[in-house]
């Protein structure tokens, strides 16, 4: 009975990360965080 409770947890809290990938997506979030991915590989390729 030991795995019925964080299985319990786990089934709680997905909709709540899809909700919240969702909030990200809809204010914007997802390009600020590629276009800060694309300048730390250009600074660590050395071609910024």
């Amino acid at each position: 009975m030991k795995r019925e409770a964080p299985l319990k947890v786990t089934i709680a809290l997905i909709p709540l990360a899809i909700g919240l990938c969702a909030l990200g997506i809809y204010r914007g979030e997802a390009a600020i965080v590629l276009a800060k991915a694309i300048n730390i590989c250009m600074e660590c390729i050395g071609l910024g």
